[in-house]
């Protein structure tokens, strides 16, 4: 499946120092599984690869055929881990440069309730003017304040265009199973509505409806994604010796390079489609171990692009730098090099390469000067981008983070410090209930 690989953390930490975790990580390993340990409420996604039936999956892709048949532009309302797992997965396995084809083999879908941004949501409306339309809103309460704005100005527009009974069909929620505002209104509407378990948190959700339904109608082989997260399950399991064990592994040894003062790590990709894997990945990482004054700092890059950026800072900086590079062997498509007969460039030396040669050296050449320049490297392998091995590597970091987060002596399912600006927000914007606060705060400002 997928290989990890921690030779090259030596010089920063000893792999001695890394196997001297296998205990910890290992029993942090069978809390996650027996529930033993913090959080233990938020485990829903440990089993869950294997507990989604075909059924679940069929129900999930009959919805999504439904959707495609009337609309060309979905829009996926969430935050956070309600909208950053399918972000992810849908732009690294889409065409880069899907919105110039004329022709479009699934609808189009785009993301809001992601931000606060008026010119933004001013402009999707403007955008999807042209199109059939239709909605995911993903919710557990139907009142997060970013969502919720959008929804309503979302089901706005497909009401006014369709009409109430027909923009019944057109809109899904994907919200709690028996509370909240937004399991009210889909009652109340007549929407579909499938359900976010109550045990597995926004963050761990990309393999609930939350992910897969907006995916599948985008076109997205989710079983394919399933069956890499489920063989992942296995190869991460408890029974797994830590040596082979990519999981534990990895955790134990970002965990070791954090008690010797390395405080931030960057997630590294050669491929921009990768970008948004990254994405998710911070918010995982930096709200299941960002607490108690504790916790490694997630960064990313994308390269070899930011090398013409961040890569000084990355070699000659202040050396509390970790990098953990995501490698993808095969790529999708073939493009070679040319030789020029002028050669103006310089670059004959290249011809008859792929470019996947040159990106591939350019990687080892940077892993090497990293290295060199003090800054430890672990390594992860995937044979090729494909919604198998997609699905093995997101559940991949998703058990390690349980672990690492357990190695770190947090509760990696909680998130209390998200509640400081939302208390804020709403006093400022005079929420019944915030008054005195929002006079307080207004003075402070």
């Amino acid at each position: 499946m997928i290989k990890i690989s921690i030779d090259k953390i030596q010089g920063g930490v000893s792999l001695d120092e890394v196997k001297a975790l296998r205990n910890d990580a290992e029993k942090a390993n069978r809390m996650l599984h027996d529930g033993s340990g913090k959080g233990n409420d938020f485990l829903g996604w440990v089993n869950l690869p294997n507990e989604i039936t075909p059924e679940q999956l069929a129900a999930i892709e009959a919805c999504a055929r439904s959707m495609a048949s009337l609309s060309e532009v979905i829009v996926v309302i969430g935050i956070g881990g309600s909208y950053l797992g399918a972000k992810a997965v849908l732009e690294a396995m889409g065409d880069s440069f899907r919105f110039l084809h004329k022709t479009q083999d699934a609808p189009v879908v785009l993301f809001a309730g992601q931000n606060l941004s008026e010119d933004y949501l001013y402009e999707l409306l403007d955008a999807v003017k042209p199109y059939k339309l239709g909605a995911v809103v993903i919710s557990k309460s139907g009142t997060t304040t970013e969502p919720a704005v959008a929804f309503r100005i979302i089901k706005e527009e497909i009401e006014k265009r369709y009409g109430k009974t027909e923009a019944a069909r057109r809109i899904v929620a994907v919200t709690d199973a028996k509370r909240g505002a937004l399991r009210t209104l889909a009652q109340q509407e007549g929407y579909v509505t499938f359900v976010i378990p109550d045990n597995v948190g926004g963050r761990y959700s990309v393999l609930t409806p939350v992910g897969l339904l907006p995916l599948s109608a985008a076109g997205v082989n989710v079983e394919e994604l399933v069956r890499g997260a489920r063989d992942m399950a296995r190869a991460t399991a408890p029974d797994v010796p830590f040596e082979e064990n990519p999981a534990a592994l990895y955790a134990a040894a970002r965990n070791a390079l954090y008690r010797k003062g390395y405080k931030t790590e960057i997630l590294a990709s050669y491929d921009p489609k990768l970008q948004y894997v990254a994405e998710w990945w911070k918010q995982l990482y930096g709200e299941s171990e960002g607490k108690e004054g504790k916790g490694i700092f997630p960064a990313s890059v994308t390269l070899t692009a930011d090398l013409h950026s961040m890569g000084q800072y990355i070699q000659q900086g202040e050396r509390t730098l970790m990098e953990t590079v995501i490698s993808i062997n095969k790529p999708k498509h073939e493009l070679k090099i040319d030789s020029d007969a002028a050669n103006l460039d310089g670059l004959n030396y290249l011809a008859g390469k792929r470019v996947s040669e040159v990106n591939l050296m350019a990687e080892m050449g940077t892993l090497l000067a990293h290295v060199d320049g003090g800054v430890p490297n672990i390594r992860i392998e995937l044979p090729e981008l494909t919604e198998y091995y997609l699905g093995g590597l997101l559940y991949f970091f998703e058990k390690a983070c349980g672990i690492s987060g357990y190695l770190l002596g947090v509760n990696p399912f909680d998130q209390p410090g998200v509640e400081a600006y939302k208390k804020n927000m709403f006093a400022l914007l005079g929420k019944p209930g915030y008054e005195d606060q929002g006079d307080e705060l207004r003075k402070r400002l």
